[in-house]
């Protein structure tokens, strides 16, 4: 702020926001769900048998926001796919929200899987997470295989997201942080450093660190970088009587 105003400066891109700004880092402070473990079903990976998908590997976490992952692969995608090759396939998402809606039973989420597309629309979250690889991300950008250390699509309301949700990217983080789980074999032991995901728009980099307490994973702290910029302006008029 400077004399009462608000001053825009700074180079941070952020993949997906239209125009640069300040960089803020943001940390998130034991981002895990309630209720003890971060893994709903006490698993890393769980085998999941799914109208159309028998015994589909699935990671079922709840950081950020509850999130399952898959491996785009075995949905019959390469991870690379835009905006509009999947949201303008409509049985393509139908077998995604079939997968979304009964793993939700399988995380305690809702009694059944109509119930779940029904009412859960919004949460879980489905993420797709593949190899690095080289694509083309909206806009004309090419990110290349060397820069990331995994693919990761997020679906929000059943259509792919046109990036990455802030809490999708913080459930990714978490996921790579965590042995045996799918983000964590594609990945491998990447240290303390953070996680360079390839979203839909680009890159976007996250860290996790995590921890086992009395058996069960916590989330300490998440962190990310996130731009600062206005959203809107607007006006007030008060009568000049008061």
């Amino acid at each position: 702020m400077k004399d009462g105003e608000v001053v825009e400066e700074g180079d941070f891109v952020l993949d997906g926001v239209a125009f640069p700004a300040a960089e803020i880092v943001v940390e998130f402070l034991q981002p895990g769900g309630s209720g003890g473990s971060i893994l709903p079903t006490g698993n890393v990976v769980d085998e999941l048998d799914i109208p159309g998908f028998p015994g589909l590997p699935a990671t079922l976490l709840n950081a950020g926001n509850p999130t399952i992952f898959v491996d785009a692969m075995r949905v019959g995608l390469t991870g690379t796919e835009t905006q509009d090759q999947v949201n303008g396939n409509a049985e393509l998402l139908q077998s995604l929200e079939t997968i979304r809606a009964h793993c939700t039973v399988a995380m305690g989420l809702a009694a059944t899987a109509e119930e779940a597309t029904r009412l859960r629309p919004h949460t879980p979250k489905l993420c797709l997470v593949a190899p690095p690889q080289t694509y083309g991300a909206a806009g004309g950008k090419t990110v290349e295989a060397a820069e990331i250390d995994v693919i990761a699509r997020i679906l929000s309301m059943g259509k792919l997201h046109h990036a990455i949700t802030g809490t999708g990217a913080v459930a990714v983080a978490v996921a790579a942080a965590l042995e045996g789980t799918l983000v964590n074999r594609i990945v491998g032991d990447i240290g303390e450093r953070q996680v360079n995901m390839g979203h839909t728009a680009g890159t976007v980099a996250v860290g996790a660190q995590t921890a086992q307490v009395d058996g069960n994973w916590i989330v300490d702290k998440t962190v990310m970088s996130r731009s600062a910029r206005r959203l809107m302006e607007g006006w007030v008029l008060v009568p000049s009587k008061y």
